[in-house]
């Protein structure tokens, strides 16, 4: 397999596996782009499940990996897990910092067809493809036992990678995930930011839109949600009622818990991370 350069940042020795820190240089979004790894004890004698984690508005590759404190499971399971960041940076595109919610930060994991976007906000491309090989030819992931989870905007990126693409990632979960972007204020922004007027674009990244085409749902590997009952952004952002309607209508599974009283912040993530590990673990193998 041919070698992919990168450089690393730090490594640390955790639960007897190790986080990583790393960056290289990415044709897909023409910058220098930062990703984490955490790989468990078991990869010292082979290759092990991998299992990516997309990160929510505003976050980073490090997010995930110290907020969530999911290595200790990953351990036990024998999981490797990814997380990139969450959009391009230092490239310095007019009005990428103006907002939280747009540019820096928030990528969305789409591919920008308008301009000056299109030059470097290629995240889904990015993420399916560029790191992927990048992992898979430097580090001892099993690439028949690949799948993805993510947060807020990070599980919209998870359920639309995981549903065009179900051949590559076999399984697939998601905390407080925006559901149904085209109906969201975030999505609405970051599309016709991205993607320009026509809606009929943003569908290939709609999972709403997306489930409601699927032709072979009763077959494929169940999708896990997460959604907090206090998250303030479930009623005007989130919509993961629009999601569980589409996926009755195709006969898609989907197991969508509630919880009382839990927000959407990384004390909600942490409370339930393990059982999104152990639900990926008995669909990989792991």
């Amino acid at each position: 397999m041919a070698v992919v350069p990168f450089e690393v940042v730090s490594q640390h020795r955790c639960f007897g596996g190790t986080v990583g820190y790393y960056k290289h240089d990415a044709a897909s979004t023409a910058c220098s782009m930062k990703f984490a790894v955490f790989t468990p004890p078991q990869a010292q004698s082979g290759r092990v499940p991998v299992l990516y984690y997309l990160a929510g508005l505003t976050c980073t590759e490090e997010t995930f990996m110290i907020k969530a404190g999911a290595q200790r499971v990953a351990a036990e399971l024998g999981i490797m897990l990814v997380a990139p960041d969450t959009s391009p940076r230092g490239v310095k595109l007019p009005g990428d910092t103006d907002s939280w919610d747009f540019g820096v930060g928030a990528g969305f994991y789409v591919d920008a067809t308008v301009e000056p976007w299109s030059r470097h906000y290629r995240m889904y491309t990015y993420v399916t493809q560029e790191l992927r090989a990048l992992i898979e030819a430097q580090f001892p992931a099993d690439t028949a036992r690949t799948g993805i989870f993510g947060h807020s905007m990070g599980g919209h990126g998870a359920l639309t990678i995981a549903l065009r693409n179900p051949e590559r990632y076999r399984s697939v979960s998601a905390f407080a995930p925006i559901a149904a972007p085209k109906q969201s204020p975030w999505g609405q922004k970051a599309f016709s930011g991205y993607l320009g007027p026509d809606r009929g674009q943003w569908s290939q990244y709609d999972a709403t839109e997306l489930v409601a085409g699927v032709k072979d749902a009763a077959s494929r590997p169940p999708i896990l949600i997460d959604q907090g009952l206090s998250d303030q952004f479930l009623q005007t952002q989130l919509h993961p009622h629009l999601f569980e309607e589409a996926c009755r209508k195709v006969g898609y599974p989907l197991q969508l818990r509630h919880h009382e009283g839990y927000d959407h912040s990384y004390y909600f993530i942490s409370s339930f991370v393990q059982d999104h590990l152990v639900h990926h673990a008995r669909i990989l193998g792991a």
